[in-house]
């Protein structure tokens, strides 16, 4: 068997439908489903059930400990030469496994030889037309050139320094298990597993072709807390893999502090206009919301012509703050508890995550 793909669940067994019905309609065939319930209250199993005829499909219910160590749970019962590794709420298209295939396939030109070296590989994301404006704000705001640079876009091909994301991300079983999966992290730990098989020295590859729909959050709340986390392990992983904290990666809680500051001195110039001189303090007041107006327009301008909509141009303007300042203020509050604080991952977050 060539592919073994993993999925976790919690709680989403509407999603897991989805996820499965587009599993039915791959052009190849040659792979088993794997679908590890961690913990859930509201099963998927039953949906799990009208497959089973269908697909190469197993189902497995655990006590609840999070996406990583339910993948590693479904990594040791798994048969394929490749684990695929996918989140329940994304959706593939029917050529999803065919563009895997051929991007692995060995051929004879240069970049061929790199195909057969690498060892892992991940897969860009995308909003599909029959997504909810919401959704399809939150996927603008999270691959926008102007909110992320476009990180996560997957436009372009490289094998040196990509590190998958366990929303759409292949590894060969043998270095799964060579690595020991996923660690214990409560949040990021796709992205130190990605660390963890570089600096192995394992190859990895993004495959542009490999793309699947990724529903994201559903509203603006649950995006918040998922970016928030995000931020909180950025630190974190800093602190597992020294280095590996970049430029790019201050810029949300800079952004976060700039938007926050120029709100206060607007405040600060309404409390002057009002108890000393409106003449004078005027500026105070308005010019601190330029620079915020500015890059709304921005956002509004670039979603809405890229969506061919203007609701979802609407929507990615909180959609881009809600990215950018949850995952500042995660950023920023792990920056204090780890770094000022001193204290260690697992005391500075006691919160369980996953129940």
């Amino acid at each position: 068997m060539n592919y073994s793909i993993i999925v976790p669940v919690y709680n989403r067994p509407d999603e897991v439908d989805e996820l499965l019905q587009s599993l039915c309609l791959q052009s190849v065939k040659d792979f088993e489903v794997i679908i590890v319930e961690d913990g859930s209250k509201n099963k998927c199993k039953d949906v799990c059930d009208k497959y089973a005829g269908i697909l190469d499909l197993h189902y497995y219910y655990k006590d609840n400990s999070g996406p990583g160590q339910s993948r590693n749970y479904g990594a040791e019962r798994a048969r394929g030469q490749w684990l695929i590794v996918l989140d329940s709420d994304v959706v593939l298209p029917d050529d999803y496994l065919a563009h895997v295939s051929e991007e692995l396939a060995p051929e004879q030109s240069g970049e061929s030889v790199l195909r057969e070296r690498c060892d892992a590989w991940g897969g860009p994301d995308a909003a599909n037309p029959s997504f909810t404006p919401v959704q399809k704000a939150i996927s603008y705001s999270m691959t926008s050139f102007f909110t992320t640079g476009g990180i996560r876009g997957g436009k372009g091909k490289k094998m040196d320094k990509f590190y998958p994301r366990s929303f759409n991300m292949g590894i060969r079983r043998d270095v799964y298990l060579s690595l020991g999966g996923f660690s214990k992290m409560r949040f990021g730990e796709d992205i130190d597993f990605s660390y963890r098989i570089v600096e192995a020295g394992y190859r990895t590859a993004l495959l542009p072709s490999a793309w699947v729909w990724h529903k994201r959050r559903t509203d603006f709340r649950k995006f918040f807390r998922q970016v928030y986390n995000s931020g909180i392990a950025r630190i974190n992983l800093s602190k597992r893999h020294p280095g590996t904290l970049k430029l790019v990666h201050l810029l949300p809680a800079v952004f976060t502090v700039g938007v926050i500051g120029l709100v206060l001195i607007s405040a600060v110039g309404r409390a002057l206009m009002h108890y000393i001189d409106p003449d004078r303090f005027y500026w105070m007041c308005f010019a601190p919301w330029l620079p915020i107006l500015l890059y709304s327009g921005v956002i509004f301008v670039d979603s809405a012509l890229k969506n061919k909509s203007l609701k979802v141009g609407l929507l990615s303007v909180p959609a881009a703050f809600v990215q950018l300042m949850g995952y500042g203020m995660g950023f920023i509050e792990s920056w204090w508890k780890r770094c000022v604080l001193k204290r260690d991952e697992f005391t500075a977050f006691e919160k369980n995550f996953y129940q």
